[in-house]
């Protein structure tokens, strides 16, 4: 499955941006160079963006430039996984205050018997995880069962390492596979991939809710 994009006039006007903005931020490298993505449109040669991670980032720069400088912010935005967070902790009223998951997911994946418990960074980066697959109905309850598990049992493995993991199906059957990161995995005719979700990509999503 293709990664959707939105094409670099449809980003402008719905975030507001202006073409300047957008290409100083690309020479202050707090956008990829890769994520500039040249396709053929029926106007000719258009630019286009991955919608997701390109909204998410922009909104993140918008919320954070008044505190800190372009160069700190790119600094900050490239160090997304550098563990900054290590030691955050946040109990379920703070995930549910900040809009960091839903309740319905707290319910079913939080540790609902312990009344004042913290959830570590990683505990949070799973709930993150398993919470946006839910609400864009790219997965069911028991799918997100044996998602959870899988970051669960195994993330820890990549410790200090950044991460992927790939949602697939095939032939009805539905499968989790982790690899670090950037990981380049060909799968065979009939594989449909649903989702990817990189450590990084959730991490910045948690920034974006705790700034």
């Amino acid at each position: 499955m293709e990664e959707d994009l939105i094409s670099k006039k449809e980003l402008l006007e719905l975030t507001g941006i202006s073409y300047g903005q957008l290409y100083r931020w690309k020479r202050k490298q707090l956008i990829p160079e890769d994520w500039f993505i040249r396709k053929s449109a029926f106007t000719g040669q258009e630019t286009f963006f991955p919608k997701e991670r390109m909204l998410r980032r922009v909104h993140n720069i918008i919320n954070m430039k008044g505190d800190l400088s372009l160069d700190e912010l790119a600094e900050k935005l490239a160090d997304t996984t550098s563990f900054a967070h290590a030691h955050l902790s946040l109990s379920a009223a703070q995930l549910l205050e900040r809009n960091i998951v839903s309740k319905a997911t707290l319910d079913r994946f939080g540790d609902a018997t312990a009344g004042g418990k913290k959830y570590t960074f990683d505990q949070v980066v799973h709930l993150v995880a398993v919470d946006g697959l839910i609400s864009k109905g790219d997965m069911n309850l028991d799918e997100a069962d044996g998602m959870f598990r899988t970051l669960t049992n195994n993330t820890a493995r990549f410790a200090g390492k950044s991460w992927e993991l790939f949602f697939i199906r095939k032939m009805g059957a539905s499968f989790f596979l982790l690899a670090a990161a950037p990981a380049e995995l060909i799968f065979d005719e009939g594989t449909r991939l649903v989702s990817r979700l990189s450590l990084t990509d959730l991490v910045e999503q948690l920034n974006g809710k705790l700034n």
